[in-house]
């Protein structure tokens, strides 16, 4: 595709390619913070709501599991309607659970409206679709890693901004129970307002929208479906459930953890919390570059070995985090596997955007909601009366491991990235 950014500059604001960069990772930011809005907060509607431990692990499935589908369905429609269309749509929709949540009073809602919110979890496939419309093939990895990870950022801003937005509320005179409800109006506002900045200063395509230029006439817009026999992809499926899906699981029980195991405060904890979410300023950033310099000098081959190393260590790392038997060595090992879960995040969409270059928002989808389903998954050990915290940490750990294994012994191309050209890698992505 003519006119993708050879250079990322990233205190540039000149050119769509370089407005869109900013929009769509501050979109993905602003779709996080509301999606893990509520869970530093969980302690305080744990108590009104009175929820079990089990209640308590079906709303953190819940929370996860609507972006499964709802990452497949926005994959598709960024090919067919483009990434600017969908993300407005998706921001426009998506608000109004952010801001009805509050009118939950009973366990029953409350699940359906997290559910709801879940929705919102699939802007990060339009945040990696769009930056790949933007980029040439050199930068793929790095761009998307980059938004990637300031978008991720949103999880973890928000468990240190939300108590503090809850205790603001609660100083003006209202009670907790209040306080909770009217936090996740500022949500609801943000989204709006990105929704407005997407539609006035964003484009589908360097050259233009896709209804402007004709990108989608005489193309075929059924879905290929054949890719799902191709390994490659359930690979990166299976690594994203283990890198991202353990991130957004980890998003949701932080604070419950540090507050039930350490005994700190839900502010304090929601600050911890926090800590871990920060890490995405640099740790995604930090993956999708070595992937694209890996790539440079070893290839494909290269690039999934960095994968499935990144992803040994995260494993080693949540062993670490689940044995630990104070706080400060729970910070550490904390710190540690969010460094390499986080540049697992970065090197698999390294890799993502060549599998299949004629299906690229597709495959975006697919190992997107991959990373869902993980958590989904894990959702289940968090919610179980028989396993501890502790030792769901510790099989998950195992498990990833497993996984990175798994990388490993995939073969993803034969051929060097340099070899790739950019017209090739993006002309006919449509589905």
């Amino acid at each position: 595709m003519k006119n993708q950014l050879t250079k990322l500059n990233i205190l540039s604001l000149k050119g769509v390619q370089m407005r869109t960069f900013h929009i769509t990772w501050l979109m993905f930011f602003v779709c996080f913070f509301g999606w893990f809005g509520l869970a530093p907060l969980m302690p305080t509607i744990r108590t009104e709501l009175h929820l079990t431990k089990g209640q308590v692990g079906n709303i953190i499935i819940a929370s996860v599991s609507a972006t499964i589908i709802a990452r497949l369905v926005i994959g598709k429609l960024c090919d067919t309607w483009g990434p600017r269309k969908t993300a407005i749509r998706l921001l426009l929709v998506g608000s109004l659970p952010v801001f009805f949540v509050g009118l939950a009073h009973d366990y029953t809602t409350f699940l359906l409206f997290r559910l709801a919110i879940g929705i919102i979890g699939a802007s990060f496939v339009i945040t990696q679709f769009h930056t790949s419309m933007m980029f040439a093939p050199n930068l793929k990895g790095t761009a998307n890693a980059v938004t990637g990870g300031w978008g991720n950022l949103g999880g973890g801003v928000t468990n240190m901004v939300m108590p503090l937005i809850f205790a603001t509320i609660v100083g003006f005179g209202y009670t907790s129970a209040q306080a909770w409800r009217y936090a996740m109006i500022v949500p609801g506002v943000m989204m709006l307002v990105i929704a407005f900045l997407y539609s006035k200063y964003t484009k589908d395509t360097p050259n233009g929208n896709y209804d402007e230029i004709g990108y989608t006439q005489g193309k075929s817009l059924k879905t290929d479906w054949s890719i799902l026999a191709d390994w490659r992809i359930w690979a990166l499926t299976l690594s994203y459930a283990m890198c991202f899906g353990m991130e957004i699981t980890f998003d949701n029980v932080a604070s419950l953890h540090f507050v039930d195991s350490f005994h700190l405060s839900q502010s304090s904890a929601g600050f911890w919390a926090g800590i871990f979410g920060f890490m995405n300023l640099f740790a995604r950033a930090l993956g999708g570059i070595v992937s694209d310099k890996v790539g440079g000098k070893f290839g494909m081959r290269g690039k999934g070995l960095l994968l499935a190393g990144v992803l040994l260590f995260e494993g080693f790392g949540l062993i670490l985090f689940a044995q630990s038997g104070t706080l400060l060595a729970a910070i550490i090992s904390m710190l540690s596997f969010a460094l390499f879960l986080k540049m697992a995040n970065g090197a698999t969409y390294g890799i993502v955007p060549f599998v299949n270059t004629k299906n690229v928002g597709l495959v975006s989808g697919i190992v997107g909601a991959g990373g869902n389903f993980g958590g989904m998954l894990f959702g289940f050990l968090f919610k179980s009366d028989s396993i501890t915290y502790v030792q769901a940490f510790t099989y998950i750990g195992y498990t990833v491991m497993v996984v990175a294994v798994i990388v490993f012994l995939t073969r993803f191309y034969k051929q060097s990235v340099p070899d790739a050209k950019p017209d090739s890698v993006m002309a006919g992505s449509m589905v």
